[in-house]
């Protein structure tokens, strides 16, 4: 690989880290298939939690580093995957803990 290709991805990365991925909120390959309407079973309590601590998702895009988009399917339970570092971001702005933020649905 030489040293434009290099320079290359790094600047892809750092577009992503800009604008969010879709690893932030939308589905990461690899992992179970969700059908579309279908539910994971985990509800993303990010509605409630910004209501208590009066943020907007608008700020707490610009506090982790994550698009409104990203934000919006993990807000709405439409998100198939999180990275550990968007996990960590999103709890460290919210203060709580992640069982705050993420909690099974009880049938």
């Amino acid at each position: 690989m030489g040293a434009g290709e290099r320079a290359g991805r790094a600047a892809g990365r750092a577009e992503e880290a800009r604008h969010g991925s879709a690893g932030d909120g939308a589905a990461e390959a690899g992992g179970p298939e969700v059908p579309a309407g279908a539910s994971s079973g985990v509800h993303c309590r990010l509605d409630e939690l910004l209501v208590e601590r009066g943020l907007t998702l608008t700020r707490l895009s610009e506090l982790v580093g994550v698009s409104l988009v990203n934000l919006s399917v993990l807000k709405n339970d439409r998100a198939k995957a999180i990275r550990w570092t968007t996990l960590v971001a999103l709890c460290e702005a919210l203060e709580c803990e992640i069982g705050d933020l993420l909690v099974l649905r009880r049938a």
